[in-house]
């Protein structure tokens, strides 16, 4: 007989993290905990208001299938109870915590993955002042960070991207506007990241946009990260989008998530592995994807002032995995 706990937890940042959609200054994630024959593992998720989740809903998501998580519930069977989202992530990830820790496996072994000693990963530069932005770039260079993920809104564009690039004229830049951008005036906009040597646009435009990128002609990739969450959405995509951004939270776990990788890569897109402002818990169990994507951006427990034990070893721009 399993044992099943569910609760959520308030982690405060360091500092605002500041995006299209708003600002925010602590985590707010839910957790799962399962304990089988002595053995205890865990998931996390972080309720997102933009796919309507929140930590009560997502609570009441789980609680309606803790019967059968006590009973035994296997990962399978929970892809076909629960939709993706938030929710189906925290139980996905604790079965797959509780699966490796009863082998004895690290969470890589367990899912047949080799992990790098490091990973290169985005630090983020939220929206601010372009003098703001700029500061912010340098400083994580200064500090190490070789690949800066720019959050963008509707608003001086070209002023914020051209004072970080003389700010950062060696990293690697990558842009997300978290849908806040339109049609009109997109071309020149891709013209000047690219002229400007952004590497890769993450969703300028909603979601419910999609269809404006059909045979939209751009000089540098556009990744899909609002407009893709699991495997059904990739026919779709083919067409618009160069790359797809694989969150645990939007694809419900680790299971699909997985399954979402080997497709797009069969379907000719490039990978981006992301995250929510989350604790170490969530990162970890996003590791077994970590080495086989173009750009990784799991700075999400960096914006934390205090993070979970045991935490990963961040330094700017570096996950250290060695030690795992």
């Amino acid at each position: 007989m399993r044992s099943v706990k569910v609760y959520e937890e308030t982690w405060p940042l360091h500092s605002p993290f500041v995006i299209a959609r708003g600002s925010r200054s602590e985590a707010r994630v839910v957790v799962v905990e399962l304990e089988e024959d002595g053995v205890r593992a865990s998931g996390e998720c972080t309720p997102y208001p933009r796919y309507g989740e929140s930590e009560a809903s997502v609570i009441a998501q789980i609680m309606t299938i803790v019967e059968d998580l006590e009973a035994g519930l296997s990962r399978d069977a929970l892809q076909t109870l629960l939709p993706a989202g938030a929710a189906r992530n925290a139980v996905d990830c604790a079965l797959w915590d509780l699966e490796a820790r009863q082998r004895q496996l690290t969470l890589a072994q367990h899912a047949g993955a080799s992990l790098p000693d490091t990973v290169t990963t985005a630090q983020t530069v939220v929206i601010g002042t372009p003098e703001q932005m700029a500061a912010s770039a340098a400083a994580l260079c200064e500090k190490g960070a070789s690949l800066l993920k720019i959050k963008l809104d509707d608003h001086l564009i070209s002023e914020r991207l051209v004072a970080i690039r003389a700010a950062a004229p060696e990293a690697t830049l990558i842009v997300d506007a978290n849908e806040a951008w339109s049609v009109e005036g997109l071309a020149a906009r891709c013209q000047l990241l690219a002229d400007l040597g952004v590497a890769m646009l993450e969703q300028p435009l909603p979601a419910s946009d999609d269809a404006a990128l059909a045979n939209f002609i751009h000089p540098l990739p556009i990744c899909a990260d609002e407009s893709c969450h699991t495997r059904d959405q990739l026919a779709a995509l083919t067409g618009r989008y160069e790359m797809v951004n694989i969150k645990l939270d939007k694809t419900g776990g680790l299971t699909e998530a997985l399954a979402l990788a080997q497709a797009a890569r069969e379907q000719g897109f490039g990978l981006m592995l992301g995250c929510m402002i989350c604790t170490s818990r969530a990162i970890s169990a996003a590791l077994p994807l970590a080495g086989g994507v173009r750009f990784a951006d799991l700075d999400g427990p960096t914006w934390l002032a205090v993070d979970v034990e045991p935490a990963l070893r961040f330094t700017p721009g570096q996950l250290h995995l060695a030690a795992l």
